[in-house]
Order: structure tokens, then sequence, then C-alpha cells
């Protein structure tokens, strides 16, 4: 899947999602409204978090959203299902990835539900309350509300599609408020001389072939570094444990995180409390 400027990726775990939104080519048709219109040759798939979604600008009603001043059509995202709302005409997913909330809307096919021996409607993984899903679908607004219209919307198998998720989103992020990566080594290896050692994380704050640290609080050098020290798993450490590693009480280590997520030097995975280290 092409993102613009030469960036392209596949996604995790998609079976094919990357490069169709999810779906089979010649399936968008119906589901793209107004705003849709005239966009089939430019659609994009982009991983997002769900601030981006909700953060997302809209010049006016029937224009694209755009992220990262970048029009999007098309996004992909996770998040941990808090409700279930199932109507006659749609099933309504309240998402939280930790960054935000938002409804996904699924629309239902009247036919595919009468036809009991349809496949399709046979091994349909189910998906239920407090379990994480993956979604690609197209932001849509209604009465100023936000809303995630799905094409597809399925369980996630495995925990280290979310770790894998945020990271690109990040990536993608990166890319287009930094420019491509390559652009940045070229860039950076005349000055520094070590042009392969170049990445997002800044190539003009390395001294000594050795990347400093961003301006932050002794608080949140303490909580980097046992972050950084201790062993970890996929989730990372919850605030809580690291409160008790670094010897300081958790609102003192909840204010450590939110200067280090604002660096993005950590995220958040399974959610709010539990954090773990970006590459730095």
């Amino acid at each position: 899947m092409d993102y613009g400027g030469g960036y392209s990726t596949t996604s995790y775990g998609a079976q094919g999602g990357a490069g169709g939104g999810g779906f089979m080519g010649g399936s968008q048709g119906g589901s793209q409204g107004a705003a849709g219109k005239g966009t089939y040759g430019k659609d994009t798939l982009r991983p997002v978090t769900i601030k981006q979604v909700l953060d997302a600008q809209q010049p006016h009603p029937d224009a694209e959203f755009k992220i990262d001043d970048v029009e999007i059509t098309q996004v992909s995202f996770v998040g941990q299902i808090r409700n279930i709302s199932t109507q006659t005409t749609n099933i309504t997913y309240k998402l939280d990835d930790g960054t935000g909330t938002i409804e996904v809307k699924q629309w239902i096919d009247a036919d595919a539900t009468m036809d009991t021996t349809s496949d399709s409607t046979i091994s349909k993984p189910k998906l239920v309350e407090n379990e994480w899903a993956r979604v690609w679908g197209r932001l849509k607004a209604f009465n100023n509300k936000r809303h995630v219209g799905a094409h597809v919307i399925r369980p996630v198998a495995e925990k280290m599609e979310i770790t894998y998720h945020l990271l690109e989103a990040t990536y993608v992020h990166l890319y287009f408020i930094k420019g491509p990566l390559d652009q940045i080594k070229a860039e950076s290896g005349g000055a520094n001389g070590a042009a392969g050692e170049v990445g997002y994380g800044g190539g003009d704050t390395r001294m000594n072939g050795q990347q400093q640290m961003p301006n932050i609080s002794v608080a949140a050098r303490r909580v980097y570094q046992k972050l950084k020290d201790s062993p970890q798993n996929n989730e990372g450490l919850h605030v809580q444990n690291i409160a008790a590693l670094v010897g300081m009480n958790v609102p003192e280590v909840r204010k450590a995180g939110d200067e280090l997520l604002s660096h993005s030097m950590i995220f958040t995975t399974v959610d709010d409390d539990t954090w773990a280290l970006l590459e730095f």
C-alpha cells in the first residue's frame, strides 16, 4: 500500500487488507458517501491511532479529512472493544486504543444474514467486549460527531499486532512531518559521518556518535531509564510497577510519563497506564 511520497508497507496480519482496505477490489461501491466521489484513483489506507482520527482536520463538510496535512480516505487502527450495540441495520462498536475512543459502525447485510448456508456467515470470527479488534474503514462525521464506517472489523489474534500497528502508525506520522527516512539519512550523513545510524529520533541531536536526550525533567529521566533497564514483555510496564521500581508515587510517575509521551519516547500499550519504549 502506497501512503504517498514513496512510503509503502504491507499490513501485519491483514490478509490482503493493506492492499485493499481489508476487502476485495470492487467491493467499495456504495460505501464511500458524498465525500468519496471521485476519490477512487487516489484512495489511500493509512495506519492511525484513534487520537489522530479525532484530531483530523476537515476544511469543509464535503472535503476529505486530513492528518498531518495529508488527505486520508481509508484508515486502519486497533482498539479494545468497550461496548457493542446491535441494531436492525448496523452494529456499533465503541473502541479504545489508549489514545482515545471512537464509535465504529458496521452495516448489516440483510441478504447475507438470511443466507444461513453462506461460508462467511458460518466462519465469521466473533467480536466480544474487552477483546481487541482491528478495523479498516472510512472516517465520517454526522451531526458534528465522528465515527468510522467499517468495511472490515475482525478480532486481533496476536497481541503483537497491537504493538506492530502502533509502531507503524508512529512511523507513518514521522514520515509525513519529517520526511522520508532515506532523505534524513542523506541530509545528516555529511555532518555526522554516520548516515546509517541516523533515524527518526532526530539527526541533529547526536554528539560523538551518541544521541542526546531532549530537555526533560529528572523524574522523566528516572522513569525512562527504569523502562530501558527493566526486562519487559510485549505489553511494557504498568505505572504502579514503575512507581515501585523507581521509588516514586504514582501521580509523579504519571506526570513523568506524560512528559515522555509528549516527546514520543514511550507509547501506551494495553491501556493508558501501561508503557513501552520507542526507539530513541
